[in-house]
């Protein structure tokens, strides 16, 4: 990956967290960073004072303070700002297609409460052709992760879970960092048996073996394109978002996917990106997969 890392400001502490996080990221990666800010003056039909060249120094001085804080920790890094005209979540998604990453902000409450990812994060990310990767601004009472491990979740086959393990190599290769890969699975449901499924699975060696084997197939050609990744298979029956958010628990990096398809109600995010979103302690990426 070799293309910017964008991220979008807000003047928030969440939203400069992001910054520092994506700074940092495109430092390793040797990518160009990019940081916008979203604004566009729509005039109030209310009977207030409005006054458009204040608002427009205000979103100027909410780039700046980005780019400063940015530029003043990684002098040697590529930057650009703009600030861009429109309403955030159109603005958010047209910079996914300039970018190969865009990082936004998580309001964080606790390990326990998790953390509030906002209406426009949310359909950002579900609605993104690019990985989006929320970082969470940490307080006090919050632990601080440990950025030895990219912890990412392999689901389905091979082809799948393909942009997903790649971006978590990815991750691995440019920090220095190892892989845990994690397959969450559970057993089937009696209508869902069927004499091929069995098969496969007695095949194996029974349910457990078969899982295994699944995981190490789709980790096969990654391992051989990251020889130096130091790579652990974790498989271990369960919910998904349960088993993830455990192995993440000290993690510097989670990575999840998420399937593109429409639906009635819109585009959704998924039950696993969710739960990881909004309770996982590390910064959460969440690559679109088909």
């Amino acid at each position: 990956m070799t293309g910017a890392i964008t991220v979008g400001v807000d003047g928030s502490p969440e939203s400069l967290a992001a910054a520092d996080w994506a700074a940092r990221e495109a430092t390793l990666r040797g990518a160009p960073l990019r940081i916008v800010h979203a604004w566009l003056w729509q005039p109030l039909d209310v009977p207030v004072v409005q006054d458009r060249e204040a608002q427009s120094m205000s979103a100027n001085a909410v780039l700046h303070e980005a780019e400063t804080q940015v530029l003043g920790r990684y002098p040697g890094l590529s930057v650009t700002g703009e600030v861009v005209p429109d309403v955030p979540v159109s603005a958010l998604l047209s910079e996914t297609e300039k970018s190969d990453m865009l990082v936004l902000g998580s309001r964080g409450y606790g390990a326990l409460i998790g953390f509030l990812l906002g209406s426009y994060g949310q359909q950002v990310i579900a609605a993104a052709t690019k990985p989006v990767v929320s970082v969470r601004h940490r307080d006090k009472e919050t632990p601080e992760a440990d950025t030895g491990e990219v912890v990412v979740g392999q689901q389905g086959t091979p082809e799948d879970s393909g942009p997903v393990l790649r971006f978590a190599f990815e991750a691995a290769a440019a920090r220095g960092a190892s892989v845990r890969a994690v397959r969450a699975w559970s057993l089937p449901p009696v209508f869902a048996y069927s004499p091929g499924a069995m098969r496969l699975a007695d095949e194996a060696g029974g349910l457990v073996p078969f899982e295994e084997k699944a995981l190490q197939e789709a980790l096969m050609p990654w391992r051989e394109r990251f020889p130096a990744v130091p790579v652990t298979e974790h498989v271990e029956i369960g919910s998904p978002g349960q088993v993830l958010l455990s192995a993440a628990t000290r993690s510097g990096l989670l990575v999840v996917g998420r399937r593109v398809r429409r639906s009635p109600v819109g585009t959704r995010i998924g039950s696993v990106a969710h739960a990881a979103l909004h309770h996982a302690p590390c910064p959460v990426a969440v690559v679109p997969h088909s």
